[in-house]
């Protein structure tokens, strides 16, 4: 194709915006296509002249037909070669022509159509300063050609052209300068203002890549390892330096510094946090490390290193904050007044970690909120049920990306003191994986011979939890390891009795829901047999926590009226709960039942309390098996077996003249669905064995515990004040117990012992002689 000033543009072409770069006469442009519209456009040209108009856009985010984006003055390109691809994709390789200016837009939908004036270059009267200046360029793209070993070939070639304005256009189009500065050459009518303004643009050019080249050597000579992070780092250093930017401290780092100086901290402790600001000081800010190390020299701050609490610890004032925050639980409160009288003596004594166990809702929390009342200490709680992984503990190093403090560290930070009451709650519900074992770590804290210098992974310096008060809190012992357990002592929380439940709504759950619904005393109030009608038939539980939500639901029903306008003034009684809280959710274990042959009544300890379970035999002929069902653990599967081994060995002496080997014995414990484990049904077990095959009723109205041997002895077994509840809630005065059980009444409530029949025996003759009832009695 003819050189600019030998070609003759149409009067009106296509108008196709370059979102990105200047096309300029001479040179080769590769495009791709692919809206609709333009590649309509791309189609009619191929079947017309083939002649384009590429002009530029202002900005990269521009509507692609938008006019008024578009600059003034464009470059003619003719279609060289066209490929299509799957898609909708068409890749061009066009040559500029000629430039061209837009009057006017004739077309604006599917396409751009322009009315165009073509632009030809204006020539001095004098060839040789034309000439002056077509060297000083060729100069200057041998020294950009020499700076960028990259550089294609072609435009190392460009040196060798003759013709001025061909060498300028090309020159242009393959040197890296910005749109502005290539459209403001491409606009240029003259040839030498356009070679004076392109040569300014490459001396901008020479300049920004012997400075490259310069950082890019200093890098080099100072990177001793071939690993491209740290050589990003020390390019980046470089340029900071060139720019000047590197000079003096960053102001983050010396508002650190600052702070820092203002803190009374261990020595090594100290030292770390300076380390940790002097690499800060040397990032650059953008560096992601910098938010890093900024969060680490931040909790160094703000652990209280130094800041403690003085302990006001007054025994009288600790009795009565016992008294109003808790009922009860004499015991307890004797065992803390004990632990606070020694720390008040002895302050540098090291106590117990105390543990306390029991099922939900007896207070165990509070108790530890109320110590921390107590001793005029801050209180911080963290729960670890559910916890499996070991950095929640000891943290996680800083090396991983979202690292973070262990939840012991955290907590102190909240504290805000070194001695504050510390409890870890739910110690039994710890679990373990792959990720570690959260109890593992927990021994370290917890053992007063290693905790002084305990080790956070994220925070890498010790801290000293010798002053802090841990106190742990379990429903169950069964599932914490022997060597964490053997460092707390065990202060057991057993269920409430009715009398307990009726005193703890009276005196703190009536008046705190009430006051959270906006009522008075006077709009709603409970009489002894309504607060006892809501406890044994709308709550199962050893604690208190769903006699709360209940009298809370009688409250909002109250405010509901309230809230009306109405002035309602409920007694809440036996005769109203259901209208209140609707039916009944549980009856008496024992209500309408009789005594039946086979069917003997136990007593169970659970995490929530002490139940009542039936244990049901039944016989029918067979080979002398003995089926078990009801989900029976292996240990109650063994009591069985010795229970009926006990039972044919004393066949003869109860009259019994069954042929055991022609008959099956099947015996059930509801519910099915409820795994079942331990040796205390033994003797239930006997006694329903025993009644099944001599068919004489068992008595319904004797719950009995207690293990057996297989010569008839009657075993002690644990749980007896959580079993002696858990009958009188099922409504069963009287409870047949191991002999060697009767000490252990004493940790029964004095209004319980005297409302309660204990029947206590020291063989399964003993037993068998007060339950089963021969000649109907």
């Amino acid at each position: 194709m003819p050189p600019e000033h030998e070609y003759s543009l149409p009067e009106s072409l296509p108008i196709l915006p370059l979102q990105e770069g200047v096309a300029f006469p001479y040179s080769i442009i590769p495009l791709t296509v692919t809206d609709p519209a333009q590649i309509e456009l791309v189609d009619r040209a191929v079947v017309g002249n083939k002649i384009i108009g590429l002009v530029a856009s202002r900005g990269a985010d521009t509507p692609a037909n938008d006019p008024d984006d578009l600059y003034g003055v464009g470059t003619a390109a003719g279609i060289v070669k066209l490929y299509r691809f799957p898609g909708e994709v068409v890749r061009l390789s066009l040559k500029g022509l000629a430039r061209f200016a837009i009057r006017s837009f004739s077309q604006k939908s599917p396409f751009l159509v322009a009315d165009v004036e073509q632009l030809h270059t204006e020539w001095p009267q004098k060839p040789e300063e034309v000439e002056a200046w077509r060297k000083n360029i060729e100069m200057q793209l041998k020294q950009i050609v020499e700076l960028s070993p990259g550089v294609p070939e072609e435009v190392q070639l460009m040196g060798l052209l003759k013709d001025p304005e061909r060498l300028g256009f090309i020159a242009a189009a393959g040197i890296e300068a910005n749109t502005q500065d290539k459209q403001a050459v491409l606009e240029e009518n003259g040839i030498l203002p356009r070679l004076r303004l392109l040569s300014q643009i490459m001396s901008r050019e020479i300049k920004i890549l012997k400075l490259r080249n310069k950082i890019q050597g200093q890098v080099r000579s100072e990177i001793e390892k071939d690993q491209k992070e740290y050589w990003l780092k020390e390019q980046m250093k470089a340029i900071q330096k060139e720019l000047g930017s590197g000079e003096g401290e960053n102001p983050e780092a010396a508002e650190l510094r600052e702070k820092l100086a203002a803190r009374q901290l261990p020595q090594e402790v100290r030292k770390a946090a300076e380390e940790e600001i002097d690499r800060l000081a040397r990032m650059p800010s953008g560096m992601p490390e910098v938010a890093v190390s900024r969060n680490y020299v931040d909790l160094i701050l703000q652990l209280p290193w130094t800041e403690s609490t003085e302990d006001q610890i007054e025994i009288d004032k600790a009795r009565t904050i016992l008294d109003q925050d808790h009922y009860d639980l004499k015991d307890v409160k004797e065992r803390i007044l004990e632990f606070l009288a020694v720390r008040k003596l002895n302050r540098s004594a090291a106590g117990p970690i105390l543990c306390f166990v029991g099922p939900p809702g007896v207070g165990k929390t509070s108790m530890g909120r109320s110590i921390a009342r107590a001793t005029g200490r801050k209180f911080v709680r963290i729960s670890l049920g559910g916890v499996h992984d070991e950095a929640e503990i000891r943290g996680h190093r800083r090396t991983y990306v979202g690292a973070m403090p262990g939840r012991i560290i955290q907590g102190l930070r909240e504290a805000g003191s070194n001695n504050p009451v510390f409890m870890l709650d739910e110690v039994d519900k710890i679990g373990r994986d792959f990720r570690g074992d959260p109890t593992s770590a927990l021994l370290e804290v917890l053992d007063q011979e290693q905790n002084f210098s305990f080790r956070d992974n994220y925070l890498n310096v010790p801290f000293d939890l010798s002053s802090v008060e841990f106190i742990t809190t379990a429903n169950l012992l069964d599932t914490i390891p022997p060597a964490l357990l053997d460092r707390m002592e065990v202060i057991r929380l057993s269920g409430y009795t009715v009398r307990d439940k009726r005193e703890i709504a009276r005196r703190y759950l009536i008046p705190k829901q009430l006051k959270s619904c906006g009522l008075t005393g006077r709009s709603v109030r409970f009489s002894k047999n309504g607060l006892t009608g809501v406890i044994e038939g709308y709550t199962r539980e050893a604690g208190v926590r769903e006699l709360e939500r209940q009298i809370g639901k009688i409250a909002r029903r109250v405010a509901v009226e309230v809230a009306s306008g109405r002035d309602p003034r409920v007694l809440v009684t036996k005769g109203n709960l259901g209208k209140l809280l609707g039916p009944v959710r549980y009856l008496s274990e024992t209500a309408g039942r009789s005594s039946r042959v086979g069917v003997a009544t136990g007593l169970a300890w659970t995490p929530s309390g002490g139940e009542i379970l039936f244990v049901e035999t039944t016989t029918m002929p067979g080979s002398g098996q003995l089926v078990l069902t009801g989900q029976l653990g292996d240990v109650m599967k063994e009591s069985a077996r010795a229970a009926l081994s006990w039972v044919r060995s004393h066949a003869e002496s109860y009259g019994i003249e069954s042929d055991f080997q022609k008959l099956d014995l099947h015996v059930h414990v509801p519910a099915g669905a409820t795994p079942k484990d331990g040796p205390s049904a033994g003797v239930a077990i006997a006694l329903s064995i025993l009644s099944a095959v001599s068919g004489t009723p068992v008595r319904h109205d004797v719950a009995v515990t207690g293990e057996m041997t297989l010569h008839g002895r009657v075993m002690a077994v644990g749980g007896i004040r959580e079993k002696v509840i858990g009958a009188a809630a099922a409504g069963i005065q009287s409870v047949l117990i191991p002999r060697e059980n009767v000490r252990d009444l004493e940790e029964v409530d004095a209004d319980l012992r005297r409302e309660m029949r204990f029947l206590p025996v020291d063989t399964v003759e003993d037993a068998v002689s007060l339950m089963l009832l021969r000649g109907g009695s």
